[in-house]
């Protein structure tokens, strides 16, 4: 058996801020927001990561994402909206259960400023470009 928050939220367990309900997605308001109106939307069957999740699965928490990014955009009344997904604790995840976050975003929030992209060094392009297409 998982022991996961989310899973125990699914189960009506643990209360949330239920936004959205469906068969396969539920989502909620996150309990510690980047900004007010910051919402989960998550598989009700419980998948660790992008790598482990179904398309069905998926393409549902896609579909629902893009119906509440709308929703929490404008009553929010944000200017920008980040559609974030983390995978692992090297790139944020701290709850091992999939979930998309819907971010509303102001001016001057000073969350996520800039992106710190950086060129590749020469032959670095080719190199990752190769080792990734020899993966599909």
């Amino acid at each position: 058996m998982v022991d996961c928050i989310f899973c125990d939220i699914i189960k009506g367990w643990l209360p949330c801020a239920k936004i959205y309900e469906n068969d396969r997605v539920i989502s909620f308001l996150d309990i510690n927001p980047v900004n007010p109106g910051h919402t989960l939307v998550v598989p009700k069957m419980h998948y660790a990561t992008i790598f482990d999740i179904s398309e069905e699965d998926l393409s549902a928490c896609a579909i629902v994402s893009q119906k509440l990014a709308k929703a929490v955009f404008r009553g929010t009344n944000a200017s920008g909206l980040n559609f974030i997904q983390n995978n692992f604790r090297p790139a944020g995840q701290h709850v091992d259960h999939i979930h998309f976050h819907l971010i509303p975003r102001h001016a001057q929030d000073r969350f996520f400023t800039s992106w710190p992209g950086k060129p590749y060094q020469p032959g670095e392009l080719d190199r990752i470009f190769n080792r990734i297409k020899a993966e599909i």
